[in-house]
């Protein structure tokens, strides 16, 4: 059930992550000079107020934890003598993503200082109560810190790491994403701009963990 391809051939699935760079890049900025702000006032103005948006993005609320926990336990049978097999890789590589995808997330938030689209805490400047639409490079502080989102990074790394592992179920591995993604734009918690950048750490990270686990593979 598990696709051998990443395992057989980990170097073209890296090479695939590598040439989609460009691409994301080019996403991202389109989406800052075209998208982001019409996509903001549209959500602000028809799906503000509406909370299964918000609950939508609560699917990834338990994945850090779950991950931590995982790699504990992962590590706990480790040193009672268990050896991973494909599947327990596949288990190590999941909690790995999401971490990573965690710390990653962090160290962009902190480097772009990015506005948000709307006010959420201790009246952070942003697009809909100040016209505010900016980066701030290393500003420091929650109101500079939209992108990437943290909340598309994550998801996309736990499904990412499915995705590439058991590629025949992937319709069901896009799902989670797109839903997370679907809450995020219509609670205007995030820019379009904010979800690919997301996208981007989160499928890098599940390839690199992927890449990781299975670094002795020929």
């Amino acid at each position: 059930m598990i696709s051998h391809v990443f395992f057989s051939d980990r170097k073209a699935v890296v090479r695939g992550v590598r040439a989609a760079g460009p691409a994301a890049i080019l996403a991202i900025i389109l989406a800052v000079v075209l998208v982001d702000r019409p996509l903001a006032d549209w959500s602000h103005a028809h799906l503000h107020g509406q909370r299964l948006f918000v609950w939508l993005t609560w699917i990834v609320d338990p994945v850090p934890t779950a991950a931590t926990v995982g790699l504990a336990g992962l590590a706990a049978a480790f040193l009672a003598g268990w050896r991973p097999g494909t599947v327990g890789r596949v288990a190590l590589a999941e909690c790995l993503a999401v971490l990573l995808a965690v710390g990653l997330k962090d160290v962009f938030k902190e480097a772009v200082g990015r506005t948000w689209p709307e006010t959420w805490t201790n009246g952070n400047p942003s697009w809909i109560t100040h016209g505010v639409f900016t980066m701030d490079p290393f500003h420091g502080g929650q109101g500079w810190a939209s992108f990437p989102s943290g909340h598309t990074a994550v998801i996309s790394a736990a499904m990412g790491v499915l995705w590439y592992a058991v590629p025949r179920w992937r319709t069901v591995w896009l799902l989670p994403v797109v839903a997370v993604m679907v809450g995020l734009g219509g609670a205007d918690f995030h820019w379009l701009s904010d979800m690919v950048g997301g996208l981007a750490v989160g499928m890098a990270a599940a390839a690199g963990a992927l890449a990781l686990v299975t670094w002795d593979r020929r």
